[in-house]
C-alpha cells in the first residue's frame, strides 16, 4: 500500500481560491531589481550534438486563466504530458516519463481529491511505454532522467521496471523522507529499481546559478529550477540546430515565460512547492529564452516542435 499523500487543508483550498480571483485581475508583477541582479554567464562549449524528440501525445484544451495568471486570450490553450526521448552516443534516455497505463487507478487515485479533477488526462492519453512501442526506430532508453518527482513526470516508469533513473539529490531526498510523502504517485514509480542520485556541482550556465555536466563533454546540461519542487531541474541539450532547454514544470506554457506570469492559484498553489522560488526561476528563464529554444513539458504547442528529432 502507498504511503499516504500530503492533502491541502480547507484554509488552502480557500486561500488558492481567493488567489485565482486576485490574480486574475492583479498578476504578481514581475521583480525589476531581481532581474537587474542576475548575470548571464553564457552557454556551454559542446564537443558534440544530441537528438531531442517528443514522444507523441493526445493534448486537452484548458483554460488559459488556470495556466497563465491574468491572461484570458486565447480563450484555451493545449496542455499535454509529454515524454523527451534524448539520444546521445553514450546513452539513450526518457526525460519525464510521464504516464503509465490505467493511469487513473496506479497514479492519480493516490492525489488529493481537490486536484484529481483538474488534472486527470484525456481517455485516450498515450501510456509512456506505448509511445516508445510505435517509435521502433527509436534506440531502447538506458535510463530515465525526470526533471522533477511529480507523478506526471514519472509514473511511465511503473511500466518500464527495473529502468534506472537518474535523480538529483536534493529532489530525491524531498520525495523519500519521512512516512507522509510531499507529493502523491511518486513513490511506487521509484521503489525497486536503481537511482543514481547527482548533484548540481558544476558552474553557472546562462543565468542559472548551478549545473551538471550529464556526459562530460557539455552536450547535455542540467541546470538548477527551484521552486516547483526543491530539486527541479531543466535539461540544456545541444542539437544541431541550436541549444534546447526542456524546463519541465518550472512553466507550464511559454506564455508564462514571455510574458512573465506565474502559474494560477489554483491550481498553483498546491503544486509549487515554493511559490516565491517559483517565481525567481521563471523570470531567469524570460532572460534565457533569448539564447535557447525553452520546451515547457505541459506546452503541447512548444513541443509539437521536436515531434521530429530535433
Amino acid at each position: 500500500m502507498s504511503d499516504p499523500v500530503r492533502t491541502p487543508s480547507l484554509v488552502e483550498c480557500c486561500s488558492a481560491a481567493v488567489g485565482l480571483v486576485h490574480g486574475a485581475l492583479r498578476p504578481k508583477r514581475p521583480d525589476e531589481r531581481f532581474q537587474r541582479s542576475l548575470t548571464d554567464v553564457g552557454l556551454p562549449t559542446p564537443r558534440r550534438t544530441v537528438r531531442v524528440t517528443a514522444l507523441p501525445q493526445v493534448p486537452r484544451s484548458v483554460p488559459t486563466a488556470l495556466i497563465v495568471e491574468g491572461r484570458f486570450a486565447p480563450r484555451h490553450i493545449l496542455n499535454a504530458l509529454t515524454t523527451f526521448v534524448i539520444e546521445h552516443r553514450e546513452a539513450t534516455f526518457l526525460v519525464d516519463p510521464s504516464v503509465c497505463l490505467d493511469v487513473r487507478k496506479r497514479a492519480i487515485a493516490e492525489l488529493p481529491s481537490v486536484l484529481r479533477a483538474v488534472v486527470t488526462p484525456p481517455a485516450d492519453t498515450i501510456a509512456t511505454v506505448t509511445a516508445l512501442r510505435r517509435a521502433p526506430l527509436l534506440p531502447t532508453p538506458d535510463f530515465a532522467l525526470p526533471t522533477h518527482a511529480h507523478w506526471d513526470h514519472v509514473c511511465g516508469l511503473l511500466d518500464l521496471p527495473g529502468l534506472p533513473v537518474h535523480l538529483h539529490s536534493i529532489e530525491h531526498d524531498w520525495i523519500t523522507s519521512g512516512t507522509v510523502a510531499p507529493a502523491g504517485g511518486v513513490r511506487d514509480s521509484l521503489i525497486d529499481r536503481p537511482i543514481r542520485r547527482y548533484d548540481l556541482d558544476g558552474p553557472p550556465v546562462l543565468t542559472f546559478t548551478r549545473s551538471h555536466d550529464l556526459f562530460g563533454d557539455g552536450s547535455v546540461v542540467l541546470v538548477d529550477l527551484p521552486g516547483h519542487t526543491p530539486g527541479s531541474v531543466g535539461v540544456l541539450a545541444h542539437t544541431e540546430r541550436g541549444w534546447v532547454l526542456l524546463a519541465g514544470d518550472a512553466a507550464w506554457h511559454t506564455e508564462q515565460i514571455s510574458g512573465i506570469r506565474q502559474k494560477s492559484s489554483f491550481p498553483g498553489d498546491f503544486v509549487d512547492n515554493d511559490r516565491a522560488e517559483a517565481f525567481r526561476t521563471l523570470q531567469r528563464l524570460h532572460l534565457a529564452q533569448h539564447y535557447t529554444t525553452i520546451i515547457p513539458t505541459h506546452d503541447h504547442t512548444a513541443s509539437r516542435q521536436l515531434l521530429s528529432p530535433l
